[in-house]
């Protein structure tokens, strides 16, 4: 099998009731990148990027356009039906831009579900659950507000909770993080996420000030150097998410003993190929992980679910998807979605999704 063309394109995902805010922006839309794939026997394949803005990390949907037309004109004539290959051949025609090539790796895996007639968590390794635990995280803001929140997921069946805090007096955090806890006790399993803006000193004030209340304190800092510096001071345990930009990083992290945990994105890591060989190493070393990504509609909330699916149960701290804040599917008819806290595995083969591409418009860029 070959592929024979690419198309790219670019579609606005408005935020439902925006903006939603972290530490470092506010977001009101996003645009995402969608890649079709087409093989030389007729079968589609789609995969999706969605950076949160250019600020989150150093990604971006301009970036991710730019790294894919310099890929997809090397891609013509590739078999998509070995990933491992397909990945070799992006990086020697790019260095880097993972969370673009992520978008190739995960529309070829739909490919190959569709040519064996299997699911692309079955190519993963195998499902363990067909109801995959999800988890809300709720955006910084006030005290009272947060709280509401949190008992309003715990009563839908979340599991999990990660409270965004940082960009503001860590006074306001710890208030936040208390009234949460004075609501929900422990309904819920907690993190709290910095998303890399707390200051090494805000940081342990956090900790310090809330011994009491068993929370995971999500990347905390900007930097890995940080989180050493403090870690063994703190009275929690540490997350990684936005510097665990590769499996090197996530190797030096584990054999170091920087983190006990990771959240991770599928697009940030390279896609689904090097997301299946991460959890494999956070399952050799008992490290708890999310599986999710930045932003994105119904083509990588399926690539999530379906990795998602694979993780051993003990070890899944839940996957995370922006349907909430999404107005329309792709696909009507199977579109991802959380009900009661999880996500029912797709069914069909590859993704199990077949999105209505008329939604996206013309091609901004087509190869082959």
């Amino acid at each position: 099998m070959k592929i024979t063309e690419i198309h790219i394109y670019s579609h606005a995902l408005p935020v439902v009731d925006g903006p939603y805010k972290i530490a470092s922006s506010e977001v009101f839309s996003l645009d995402t990148t969608l890649v079709k794939i087409v093989t030389d026997n007729g079968l589609v394949g789609w995969g999706e990027t969605c950076p949160v803005g250019p600020t989150y990390q150093p990604h971006h949907a301009e970036g991710a356009r730019a790294a894919l037309a310099v890929v997809a004109r090397g891609l013509i004539g590739a078999n998509p039906l070995q990933p491992v290959v397909l990945r070799r051949t992006m990086d020697a025609l790019l260095n880097g831009h993972q969370y673009a090539k992520a978008a190739i790796d995960i529309a070829a895996y739909d490919v190959m579900g569709k040519h064996f007639g299997l699911r692309v968590a079955d190519l993963l390794g195998g499902v363990v659950t067909e109801r995959v635990p999800s988890y809300y995280a709720s955006g910084v803001g006030e005290p009272d507000d947060i709280a509401r929140i949190a008992a309003e997921r715990a009563a839908e069946g979340y599991p999990r909770l990660q409270i965004k805090v940082g960009g503001r007096p860590v006074e306001i955090d710890i208030a936040v993080v208390r009234k949460v806890w004075e609501r929900i006790g422990g309904k819920m399993r907690l993190a709290v996420d910095g998303n890399r803006s707390l200051t090494t000193r805000d940081t342990l004030r956090l900790s310090r000030e809330c011994p009491d209340i068993p929370f995971i304190l999500e990347q905390p800092c900007n930097t890995l150097e940080e989180i050493k510096a403090i870690r063994g001071q703190l009275h929690h345990g540490v997350y990684i998410d936005e510097n665990g930009i590769d499996l090197s990083t996530v190797l030096r992290a584990v054999g170091e003993g920087l983190c006990d945990g990771f959240g991770m994105k599928v697009t940030r890591i390279g896609g689904l190929q090097q997301m299946a060989a991460f959890r494999d190493v956070c399952e050799a070393r008992s490290m708890p992980h999310t599986c999710d990504d930045a932003w994105g509609g119904d083509i990588i909330a399926a690539a999530c679910t379906h990795i998602g699916a694979t993780v051993l149960p003990r070890l899944n701290e839940g996957v995370w998807l922006a349907q909430p804040y999404i107005e329309h599917h792709y696909d009507p008819e199977n579109g991802v979605a959380i009900k009661d806290g999880h996500i029912q595995l797709p069914s069909g083969p590859g993704l199990g999704v077949v999105p209505d591409e008329s939604i996206f418009g013309a091609p901004v860029g087509s190869y082959g």
